[in-house]
Order: C-alpha cells, then sequence, then structure tokens
C-alpha cells in the first residue's frame, strides 16, 4: 500500500495530470456509483478519498464530488485545489453557500457542517495536509490563488 501512496504522490505532482483531470473525474464518478461509495481512484491509490454530497448553489441540484481529505480526529479536511488550477473548484462555493452536506467515506454516509478556514488557521494546518497529500505544494505553486481548506465537522 506504501508504494501505491508514493506512485499516486508523485504522479499528484506532474504537470501533465491536469490535462488527463477529466478522464479521472469521469472514472471516479463511475467507480463510486458502481460501488455505491466504497471505491475511488484516489481510494484505489490508497489515499483517504470520499465523495462530497453538496447542493448546487444556483441551481439547488445535489452534486457528488470524488475528493482526497485529510482526517481531523472526527473531523475531515478539505482542500480546494482544483489541482493547481487557476479557479477555486464549483465545490467551494458550492459549500461557501450552503455549509450543511453530507459526506460517504467508504459506503458509509454522514451529515457535516462546513467552516472555510482562515488565513491563520490555513497556514497551522498546512504542514498536517501535506503529511497526507504533498502535492497540495506544488498545486499552491502553480496558482497565484490560496487555496480553500475546509473544516468539516459532523452534524
Amino acid at each position: 500500500m506504501e508504494l501505491l501512496r508514493k506512485a499516486a504522490r508523485w504522479i499528484a505532482a506532474q504537470p501533465w495530470l491536469t490535462r488527463i483531470r477529466p478522464v479521472v473525474l469521469s472514472v471516479d464518478k463511475v467507480l463510486f456509483r458502481l460501488t455505491r461509495g466504497r471505491v475511488t481512484v484516489v481510494g484505489i491509490a490508497g489515499m483517504p478519498s470520499l465523495v462530497l454530497r453538496v447542493r448546487g448553489r444556483k441551481s439547488g441540484v445535489q452534486r457528488d464530488v470524488p475528493l482526497l481529505y485529510v482526517p481531523d480526529g472526527d473531523d475531515i479536511l478539505l482542500v480546494g485545489s482544483n489541482w493547481g488550477g487557476p479557479g477555486h473548484p464549483v465545490w467551494t462555493l458550492n459549500l461557501m453557500a450552503e455549509p450543511d452536506a453530507t459526506v460517504n467515506v467508504k459506503g458509509r454516509t454522514r451529515p457535516v457542517h462546513a467552516r472555510l478556514l482562515s488565513d491563520e488557521e490555513r497556514a497551522d494546518i498546512w504542514p498536517h495536509l501535506l503529511e497526507t497529500w504533498p502535492a497540495y505544494d506544488t498545486y499552491q505553486s502553480k496558482t497565484s490563488r490560496d487555496l480553500r481548506v475546509f473544516r468539516l465537522t459532523p452534524r
């Protein structure tokens, strides 16, 4: 499993990964549906993964987004990296508009409440985030925006 984690971290830092992002996300959605949330691409690589279900701020439609997460006690930390892309991922805008959501971790769904961390809180937690996914530093270096970090607490 450690070998898979190392490979995933190396792949995440490669510049070509952003170009194949749509394929990876499509495969992730299919895996999620087929396994009822127990398997995702990130999860296969041995990384902690979940599916965030959040209401669209404009459409009101529930959206499922597979994401890497960082456990922090009973809480979950999510980073809106968008793989280092220029804009914030849409799920972060939706979560800011409606902080009550659900997460599915390995087939188990639970309600959560999200809070966007302040710049100071983000700086304090950054080393902990890098322990799980060192590529967050790579993603941050690719963009001029600050990556949003959310703390999800069980409701």
